[in-house]
């Protein structure tokens, strides 16, 4: 055990060498003199500049490829698409008040939506398998490779159990990459995109329970109920041969508040974060509460709702949710899949600023 360990440690010092080292380049992004086509498109400022160049055009179509592979999939499996707001309540939130924008919505105080989950999930009882594509906002002051104040997300809701939701995620991401290698196989290879790695990914994923996760790093100062970082999920990707990794079933204090607890364990809820190399977490999944009086227990005691009344808000927000599920809550599980973390992943790039034609930060809203 000890052997082990040392070798994880070896891993984390070695994977923080190389993210500080990533992160000096994006300053001084030439190598030998010569800039690489991912590090132009890791260029914000004066992003207009880049509109016509082969690498943005590069780009766009990769992300059209990848939106089309996972549309593909959805119509294939028979899920409908669904339209949802994105000026909401406080029910558009994603775990953090914190991070919402907030709006004047004819004198009362609104926000930018991060998910449109709880609108999918009171959908699902009459439609049974439902999704969408949309904006998630988040107000992130940080402008840097690993955030962005809007992104693009890919969410479902179904009529089904944990299991069941794994292997929708599985095969989502597989249509994606399969998507991807057929429509932009010379756009990738343009990127310099590892193509031979891509397609050598196959269901089903590995996984990981989160409280195996802790053990490998425990001797990092890792305890049980932490968040894990992201140099932390790298790692544990690393300790995968870098392979995609669902880390499973995390400690119910740390997570959304209608994410089902386990029926054997309460202390964990029957959730996933789906791991990738470069991008690290990319997919949240879980199965929903959808008992009424445990769901509204759940949200009067979660951290969020705390924030929530801090910034003057109240259960009011979630009446409606709330009202629902006296009458019309079944079982049900669903995601949120983020498109930019995916892009990362397939160009094998940390920035995520090199994802898409108009990545957004502080920095460089148009």
């Amino acid at each position: 055990m000890k052997v082990w360990k040392r070798f994880i440690r070896m891993k984390l010092e070695l994977s923080v060498r190389v993210m500080e080292t990533q992160i000096s380049e994006i300053q001084k992004p030439e190598i030998n003199g010569k800039q690489t086509h991912i590090d132009l498109l890791k260029t914000i400022n004066n992003r207009h500049r880049l509109l016509s160049t082969p690498e943005l055009r590069a780009i766009v179509k990769i992300e059209s490829s990848l939106l089309k592979g996972a549309r593909e999939y959805f119509e294939k499996q028979g899920f409908i698409e669904i339209v949802v707001p994105h000026m909401t309540k406080a029910t558009g939130a994603c775990e953090n008040i914190a991070t919402m924008f907030e709006i004047d919505y004819f004198g009362h105080k609104r926000y930018l939506s991060q998910t449109a989950q709880l609108y999918l999930e009171v959908l699902t009882p009459s439609l049974n398998k439902v999704w969408c594509i949309g904006p998630s906002f988040r107000a992130e002051p940080m402008a840097d490779e690993r955030h962005l104040t809007e992104f693009t997300l890919i969410e479902l809701e179904f009529a089904g159990d944990f299991e069941q939701l794994l292997h929708h995620v599985e095969s989502v991401i597989c249509s994606m990459l399969d998507s991807a290698l057929k429509e932009s196989a010379k756009e990738l290879i343009f990127l310099n995109a590892d193509t031979e790695r891509l397609r050598g990914i196959r269901k089903p994923f590995q996984r990981m329970t989160y409280t195996k996760a802790v053990g490998l790093l425990s001797d990092f100062g890792v305890k049980w109920g932490d968040d894990l970082k992201s140099n932390h999920e790298k790692l544990l990707v690393t300790l995968t041969d870098n392979q995609p990794l669902f880390i499973t079933h995390f400690p119910t204090t740390i997570k959304f508040f209608n994410m089902k607890e386990n029926d054997e364990n309460p202390a964990i809820v029957n959730s996933a974060d789906l791991l990738l190399p470069s991008s690290g977490e990319a997919v949240g999944a879980a199965e929903r509460e959808y008992r009424h009086e445990r769901l509204r227990e759940r949200l009067q005691s979660s951290s969020m709702f705390r924030q929530l009344v801090e910034k003057g808000g109240s259960i009011e927000d979630f009446r409606w949710y709330l009202e629902f599920y006296e009458n019309h809550g079944i079982p049900h599980s669903g995601c949120g899949i983020g498109l930019n973390r995916i892009t990362q992943f397939v160009l094998g790039t940390d920035d995520i600023r090199a994802t898409t034609a108009f990545p957004m930060n502080r920095e460089s809203i148009l």
